[in-house]
């Protein structure tokens, strides 16, 4: 099977730093892909948070995690700070992609790529909703709103 390629843009517009801690750590002795997928989930918190948004309010509606990809290029050990370069791409009506980029700040070397597309979810009504004009302000403010 070929390896998932992704497309990440050139510029990030927010980034943060996670160190790698010995609970993130599997019986490989280096970072578990499982606690890829915790670690991304934070860095995305803090995303949203930067815009003054949380995972259930963006606009009045929350967001729903619809698939998950991670490449990850090189290992990461315990103590690793690692900068989560974070930003939003590929808008549809009812959500976008979080795009990730995850770099060992020690060795300036890629850890891993990794993607997670979201739609935007009314958890009242239990239902898709479109994506939220406020966060296209917020997070994307050169971005068209989709209507196909």
């Amino acid at each position: 099977m070929a390896r998932v390629q992704l497309d990440l843009p050139d510029v990030f517009t927010f980034s943060t730093h996670l160190t790698i801690r010995v609970s993130d750590i599997n019986y490989g002795n280096h970072l578990g892909n499982d606690r890829m997928v915790s670690l991304l989930h934070e860095a995305r918190l803090r995303y949203l948070h930067s815009h003054d948004f949380s995972e259930f309010n963006i606009g009045g509606v929350g967001l729903m995690v619809t698939d998950i990809v991670v490449s990850f290029v090189a290992e990461s050990f315990v103590a690793d700070r690692l900068t989560f370069k974070v930003g939003v791409a590929d808008f549809n009506k009812y959500g976008c992609d979080f795009v990730y980029l995850i770099v060992n700040e020690s060795q300036d070397k890629v850890v891993a790529k990794a993607k997670t597309g979201i739609v935007f979810f009314d958890y009242d009504e239990r239902r898709v909703s479109h994506v939220p004009p406020v966060f296209f302000e917020r997070c994307a403010p050169n971005q068209a709103p989709v209507t196909d």
